[in-house]
């Protein structure tokens, strides 16, 4: 059991027997009044959106999955496959279960596939990853510095800004957990 002040993104936790992902989180301490961690939940077992305010002082039971190494292999249809990379066992896995992880599918990028009671909850992608920019502005000779950021379109349809420097075949190094610019990959 944890206070509601530990709930934090990308937690399980489990109310009234039902399992849930942690979403967002805000702490929220009003004028008067006790604090407040404003939640947004997914419940597991039918993928349903609910909006939850803990108590600071309430106790929240934490469920820890099982976590597995699995490669990102290809697609087939509407499902994603995985392979484990310690018993080469694949499974297919759904674009709700993927969630915002669908943005960095490329193939032989290992992912973390969260497991409750053999069922596969949640996927996360590695901390970076590399992609390469399709799509983008040329450089606008003259830009200041106020414009140095320009949109960048990258080979799995996610979109981000970019220096101005960054040009089309470009690879770049991306922070998957705030989908953010690091660094362009030296070729």
């Amino acid at each position: 059991m944890i206070n509601a002040t530990q709930i934090r993104k990308g937690m399980f936790i489990k109310i009234e027997g039902e399992l849930f992902k942690v979403l967002e989180t805000t702490h929220v301490t009003p004028g008067k009044g006790q604090a407040l961690m404003q939640t947004k939940l997914r419940r597991l077992h039918d993928l349903s959106l609910h909006d939850y305010r803990f108590r600071s002082k309430e106790r929240i039971e934490q469920v820890y999955l099982e976590t597995v190494q699995m490669e990102y292999l290809y697609q087939e249809g509407e499902d994603y496959i995985f392979m484990n990379t310690e018993n080469y066992e694949q499974i297919k896995l759904s674009a709700e279960i993927l969630g915002t992880s669908i943005n960095y599918l490329t193939p032989n990028i290992v992912f973390s596939i969260e497991i409750f009671e053999g069922q596969p909850m949640g996927v996360n992608p590695p901390m970076t990853i590399e992609l390469l920019v399709e799509k983008t502005a040329p450089y606008l000779k003259g830009a200041t510095q106020s414009a140095s950021n320009k949109p960048a379109t990258l080979e799995t349809g996610i979109t981000l800004n970019v220096p101005q420097f960054i040009k089309e075949g470009d690879i770049i190094r991306i922070d998957t957990r705030e989908d953010k610019y690091l660094e362009r990959v030296k070729g």
